[in-house]
């Protein structure tokens, strides 16, 4: 069990530990802004999902919490390339393999050559967002410790206390340390390392 159970503790918790639970009608507001920080740094195996993408004349919608993608397979199971948007305006007609390659574009994936066909997609998600509706996901129940400095953080950074502020984060960036290497331990820890290329 989670040493912070859930978003109501992580609120108490977090005005303990800053000395201000006098704003803590704010917390919700810091606890979105900690998250789109972490959103945008966090790249970890809890973080992935799949989604089917139903492509239409070349277009389709990202997945509603897409992050950042990791790999596109066609319909056959072939990967699918990302590339810049003037080399995919520059590919031909249509193999019979389906699309060569992808870009996004805003919310939407940009698939060319054009057509219409199913991809798969993994990608990163966004972290589920914490609320008294919602009041636990993932990231709570495996590093409580980040969402706790991260709240801290941006309660200081609102008290324009700079010292304070700087000393979270850095507890944070640890913090988000010991969870890459626990995810990159939970994901590589069997592996064998192997050497590319021809061997003599």
């Amino acid at each position: 069990m989670s040493s912070i159970a859930d978003y109501a503790a992580l609120l108490i918790d977090a005005g303990e530990y800053s000395g201000r639970n006098d704003i803590a009608h704010l917390f919700p507001r810091f606890v979105g802004l900690a998250e789109l920080k972490l959103n945008r740094m966090l790249r970890v195996g809890d973080m992935e999902a799949t989604a089917a993408i139903a492509v239409v004349d070349g277009d389709a919608p990202l997945p509603a919490d897409f992050v950042e993608a990791r790999q596109m397979l066609s319909a056959s199971g072939r990967p699918i390339r990302a590339m810049a948007l003037q080399q995919l305006a520059g590919i031909g007609p249509a193999s019979a393999g389906g699309p060569l390659g992808y870009a996004v574009v805003g919310n939407r994936i940009k698939a060319f050559p054009t057509g219409s066909y199913g991809l798969t997609m993994t990608y990163y998600g966004r972290i589920p967002p914490l609320s008294a509706a919602g009041p636990t996901n993932w990231l709570l129940q495996k590093a409580p410790d980040v969402y706790l400095y991260g709240l801290v953080e941006e309660i200081a950074i609102w008290e324009r206390d700079a010292g304070k502020a700087a000393a979270a984060q850095q507890l944070k960036t640890a913090a988000l340390a010991g969870l890459g290497v626990a995810d990159e331990r939970a994901r590589w820890g069997d592996a064998q390392m192997t050497v590319g290329g021809v061997t003599p």
